[in-house]
């Protein structure tokens, strides 16, 4: 995927509009961290993964969520390729540490020739990864 088409789109988003949304519909998350694809069982999920309540994806399906254990809110998307169902679309990143980011991102990248999606933040990583300082447990 072209990066400053992956950059436009993030752009593009209204970030609180979209944090909302999923606040008030609720995320359904149907894979939970280390447990394994419905259909291919050598992938196996880093964090919890779902999707938003009451959406359509461009894929017909509810938009995809990925939701972490921090308190940050909805952090960034990662649009995605997937090359067997020839589909684009928007994976959310909620609530996700920064290390959790970097789990998804290469979660998603791990076989280009499978999938591959470009990640947009909705602020800094260093502004996330401040956000971890101090926290017991967390960061640093």
């Amino acid at each position: 995927m072209d990066e400053r088409l992956a950059i436009a789109w993030g752009s593009a988003l209204d970030w609180s509009d979209w944090e909302t949304m999923i606040r008030t519909n609720g995320v359904t998350v149907d894979r939970p961290r280390r447990s394994t694809h419905p259909v291919h069982t050598g992938i196996v999920y880093p964090i919890d993964y779902g999707f938003v309540n009451e959406t359509v994806g461009s894929d017909g399906e509810e938009i995809d969520v990925f939701v972490g254990t921090t308190a940050t809110g909805l952090v960034g998307a990662v649009w995605t390729r997937d090359h067997r169902k020839g589909d684009r679309e928007c994976k959310f990143l909620l609530d996700c540490s920064p290390e959790e980011i970097y789990l998804v991102h290469g979660f998603l990248n791990f076989d280009p020739s499978l999938m591959e999606g470009r990640l947009v933040l909705r602020r800094p990583m260093a502004e996330l990864w401040n956000l971890q300082v101090g926290r017991p447990g967390v960061g640093c």
